[in-house]
């Protein structure tokens, strides 16, 4: 029988969040540098490089540590069925670092199986619950910022005379592209928004 091979998944939300404290727990856990695959994108869905390129390198008998259950995943379904894939179709076991109860090498009698599986269920409801309630938090956040007078994203530049006047001269080559910016008092970024605003409200009163 070929030798089992220990793989550690980890990931993170985004390029932004720090994923060592997974990749220690992977270290502490025996997982060699090599066989740690890591995906930095939401967990909304499968299609990840570092999860894809883990999975067709598996075999049975294999063992997957991970840190807690929503790292596979937020979506309750998706989280079964991965699950599914890995334990049933593909004969892996898994341990599931932050919760002991979930690591599939203990309890292989009806019983353990019947807690894990309901361990499982439970926390991966719990984890899709805990996102939909983060998400509702924040649409009532900013439905009550909305409701003090908080305006979100972009500032909207009133369109003056004096923008057009400049834009025109700019137009005309009278001024160099950086006095235009100068006498605006904006980005660049900014020019070419209220540039392509100015175009598109010329063109409607043709």
């Amino acid at each position: 029988m070929a030798e089992r091979t220990i793989f550690g998944y980890v990931r993170v939300s985004s390029v932004d969040q720090n994923e060592d404290r997974q990749i220690e727990a992977m270290y502490q856990a025996g997982v060699k540098s090599r066989d740690i695959y890591m995906d930095k994108q939401s967990g909304k869905d499968f299609l990840r490089p570092g999860y894809l390129k883990m999975l067709k390198k598996m075999k049975q008998g294999d063992l997957l540590f991970i840190m807690s259950i929503d790292r596979l995943g937020r979506n309750y379904k998706e989280v079964q069925e991965q699950w599914r894939i890995l334990t049933k179709e593909k004969g892996i076991d898994i341990c599931v670092i932050d919760m002991p109860l979930l690591d599939t090498r203990r309890g292989k009698d009806l019983m353990g199986t019947f807690i894990a599986d309901l361990v499982l269920q439970i926390l991966s409801f719990v984890a899709e619950s805990e996102r939909d309630n983060i998400k509702r938090r924040q649409r009532q956040g900013i439905e009550a910022a909305k409701a003090k007078g908080v305006k979100f994203g972009r500032t909207r530049i009133e369109m003056t005379e004096e923008f057009v006047r400049i834009v025109e001269e700019w137009e005309r080559k009278e001024i160099p592209f950086c006095e235009a910016l100068k006498k605006t008092g904006v980005s660049q970024a900014t020019f070419y928004r209220q540039l392509k605003r100015y175009r598109m409200e010329q063109q409607e009163m043709i």
